[in-house]
């Protein structure tokens, strides 16, 4: 039997490239973000569901995750990877509508798509999934500036943690995957930020990479689980002082 994946944020970035890898090996994938445009041009690449929405939007995730399992018979794994990256700045300098905005999304948008997910697996038939969360390295050590996004990821972890504990009765796994500097159009941005200040780019990696790493964790059979994984430029400020 074919395996089944949802990717959120499957428009661009990581997302996109996670997507695009998962269909070249053969899996059946719902693409789910707001830009329908760029997940048609995904959906070429293989078995594909172009489901446009937002993950702010519950009721649209629910009815993303009843079309892939209408269509496919069931959902195999979910690939949690939709969020952004708000204006930076030191926390009284923050606009409180781009505090709220990365709350929404980052967490609120992955908690709606984990719900639906685990609802999907714990009650088809065989029972069980894979959830990945796409937390960052963020979630373990901040970059200045980034209290807005590091709060959130941040929380993936907890979130990660309660679903990998809560899913066992069920036959549901979870785990995180921590990225660092990606090669994608946010870290972009941020390289060509910091150019423009006078600052040393960040090291980066391919995004086809990390994507790969992704498609080992989703790969696995359910009675082996990577419960957290960190893959990142080899030499970017991460261990050590920087």
């Amino acid at each position: 039997m074919t395996a089944t994946m949802l990717v959120t944020g499957a428009s661009s970035g990581i997302g996109r490239a996670v997507a695009e890898q998962a269909l070249a090996a053969g899996w059946r994938v719902g693409l789910f973000a707001r830009r329908r445009a760029a997940l048609e041009d995904v959906a070429q690449a293989g078995t594909a569901l172009v489901l446009p929405g937002d993950v702010t939007d519950l009721d649209r995730v629910e009815a993303a995750v009843a079309e892939i399992a209408g269509t496919w018979g069931r959902l195999d794994c979910a690939f949690n990877n939709a969020g952004i990256f708000t204006p930076q700045g030191t926390i009284d300098e923050i606009d409180l509508a781009d505090w709220t905005n990365s709350v929404t999304v980052n967490l609120t948008g992955m908690f709606h798509t984990a719900r639906a997910v685990f609802a999907q697996m714990r009650r088809q038939t065989p029972q069980g999934g894979r959830i990945i969360n796409n937390g960052s390295i963020s979630a373990h050590s901040p970059r200045e500036g980034s209290v807005c996004y590091t709060t959130t990821k941040h929380a993936v972890t907890g979130l990660t943690k309660t679903l990998a504990l809560d899913g066992r009765p069920f036959d549901i796994a979870c785990g995180q995957i921590d990225i660092g500097n990606a090669r994608t159009p946010m870290i972009e941005a941020l390289a060509r930020r910091a150019a423009a200040e006078g600052q040393t780019p960040p090291e980066t990696m391919e995004v086809a990479d990390a994507a790969a790493a992704v498609l080992h964790m989703a790969g696995l059979p359910l009675s082996a689980n990577v419960q957290f994984m960190t893959v990142m430029a080899t030499k970017m400020p991460y261990i050590g002082r920087g």
